[in-house]
């Protein structure tokens, strides 16, 4: 039983540091990937936004009945809060 459980420790060991040698060698090789790909292919500056006015009261305008509506809601609101 003995050489039976060495045996079991001895391959869990191996397989545990083939793991970390693979994701040691992983992490390294994209750290690498990273930076070359960041050395010889920058990222442009994002082109700004064009500036657009900001749309006036009268277009956005809200109808009667919609507007009836939020103020009965915001009425109701606010009596369930009291």
């Amino acid at each position: 039983m003995s050489e039976l459980m060495s045996q079991g420790l001895e391959l869990m060991l191996t397989g545990i540091g083939v793991v970390f040698a693979f994701l040691i060698v992983l992490v390294v090789l994209m750290t690498t990937m990273s930076a070359v790909i960041n050395r010889f292919f920058p990222e442009s500056a994002p082109a700004p936004a064009p500036v657009t006015e900001a749309p006036r009261a009268a277009d956005n305008t809200v109808p009667p009945h919609v507007l009836a509506v939020i103020q009965d809601a915001v009425r109701q609101h606010r009596a369930r809060q009291r």
